[in-house]
């Protein structure tokens, strides 16, 4: 019996599939490996050119380096592939160190945001390594449907008729460069900004690539010194914003401790807040225990404290009147160091310095009752949590 070659075919179910669905495939795989869908036959030679999310990230970058060759085309070969793409970008990830770097020039990457800005961006990852700051091209600023932007080691500068991002939900700044005042006045332009995360040595952590996380950003020889600062006024003037990330003492500096409680009572609609004490030792005046801050801030239900030395004194007592002026809070998050400076035999030295105390003016049996629900304590050793949870938790997990 002869049977027909159509009734053996397999049927081919994923080209039959809606252009749509196709192209949320495609966005799944690394850009390579969707450009190289196009052998597969005829039918699929053009189907990655309906990508909407494109990743070029460091992962990107070593595939050209290991497999390719073609580090010194890097430039050319995102340009190229920009103009075979037909619909809209959703989603743009830039990952440049200073080994691309060099293979670029800044008409490249001001062709490349051009095309976002036409192509309607709403999510942007710009990230530079090392060497300068990378100058963010002005067509930048024209891609108005922008819902989500991070940008690590860039230089950030307006133009004057910028009338800011409509639609930006959330914004995460890590090394960002620009001049006094300029950033307080961009944030004040994004009318529905909902999340506001300025920590950027954990942000440095979080993107690159472990190899790099043994060096400092000195090291890197990234430019730490023109770092901007923020004033807090400037970030209470947002008032839409949900969870907040800070370094208090690199991008947001404070010396008094109460005006956490002023920041916070300014942002009505914050409900997660973060603060990051890394390199503040030394910089809090001693904590005002006595004046207590009336306010409860009912909204906040999460707080997160990060590179909080505990063994020191003063840092001890911020985090302890925190919680205490919080009681609304349901998750707590610590992570505690310690300065290894002043305990140069490790961390079991007999002769270390004596446990830290808390200020003589901090009542722990003012206290009132917590809502606690989950809290978690990271690198943690001491006094603190017999402290804590001598508050009677409402649930301690």
């Amino acid at each position: 019996m002869e049977v027909k070659e159509s009734e053996c075919a397999v049927e081919d179910v994923i080209s039959s599939m809606p252009d749509m669905v196709i192209t949320h495939i495609l966005d799944r795989l690394p850009v390579q490996d969707a450009v190289k869908t196009g052998i597969l036959s005829k039918n699929w030679r053009f189907k990655w050119t309906m990508l909407s999310r494109l990743v070029f990230d460091e992962d990107f970058y070593l595939y050209l380096i290991l497999k390719t060759n073609y580090e010194s085309k890097f430039g050319r070969i995102i340009s190229r592939l920009l103009l075979h793409l037909r619909g809209a970008i959703t989603k743009f990830v830039l990952y440049i160190d200073e080994r691309c770097y060099s293979a670029l020039d800044d008409e490249d990457i001001a062709s490349w945001f051009s095309f976002l800005s036409r192509k309607g961006v709403k999510d942007l990852t710009v990230t530079k390594t090392n060497g300068e700051p990378l100058n963010l091209p002005s067509h930048l600023f024209s891609c108005l449907e922008l819902k989500h932007l991070k940008l690590f080691y860039c230089r950030l500068d307006p133009p004057v008729d910028f009338r800011g991002f409509p639609n930006l939900l959330s914004l995460e700044s890590g090394l960002l460069h620009f001049e006094s005042s300029k950033f307080g006045e961009f944030i004040t332009q994004c009318p529905l900004l909902e999340i506001l995360n300025m920590r950027y040595r954990r942000f440095f952590l979080d993107i690159l690539n472990t190899r790099y996380q043994r060096h400092s950003l000195e090291e890197m020889g990234m430019d730490i010194i023109s770092v901007g600062k923020v004033k807090l006024a400037e970030i209470a003037n947002a008032a839409n914003i949900e969870i907040l990330s800070v370094s208090l003492c690199d991008t947001v500096p404070i010396t008094k401790f109460s005006s956490i409680f002023q920041l916070v009572g300014l942002l009505p609609k914050l409900h997660k807040l973060n603060l990051d004490f890394v390199r503040c030792k030394d910089k809090f005046a001693e904590v005002g225990a006595k004046k207590r801050f009336l306010t409860t801030h009912p909204c906040l239900k999460t707080l997160t404290l990060s590179t909080i030395d505990l063994c020191d004194g003063i840092m001890l007592s911020c985090a302890l009147e925190l919680i205490r002026n919080f009681p609304n809070v349901q998750t707590l998050e610590i992570t505690a160091t310690r300065d290894w400076d002043d305990y140069p035999n490790g961390p079991n030295d007999p002769n270390d310095p004596a446990p830290a105390t808390c200020s003589p003016d901090l009542d722990n049996d003012t206290m009132g009752l917590l809502q606690l629900q989950s809290a978690v304590f990271t690198q943690f050793k001491g006094q603190f949590g017999s402290i804590l949870f001598r508050l009677e938790p409402a649930e301690q997990t």
